[in-house]
């Protein structure tokens, strides 16, 4: 799994984790619902300043965002 698909993963388990929609996060973390479910979807790179906000409005670290999980089995 490459970073982005790892991202993708990461953040929608956190935003729903919260309970929160795409777009109440893309409204906390100043982007459009479009490109949050973008990157969810793997369908982009998000930039470091990207990974920033989105970090920022899930209150979490950037890095936690990146953290792949173990794999089980």
């Amino acid at each position: 799994m490459d970073l982005k698909e790892v991202m993708a993963v990461n953040l929608r388990r956190m935003r729903h984790d919260r309970d929160m929609t795409q777009e109440e996060l893309a409204d906390r973390a100043a982007l459009s619902a479009r490109y949050i479910g973008a990157i969810e979807r793997a369908d982009v790179s998000a930039s470091v300043t990207v990974l920033g906000q989105i970090a920022e409005a899930l209150a979490v670290e950037p890095g936690e965002l990146l953290k792949a999980s173990p794999r089980s089995g």
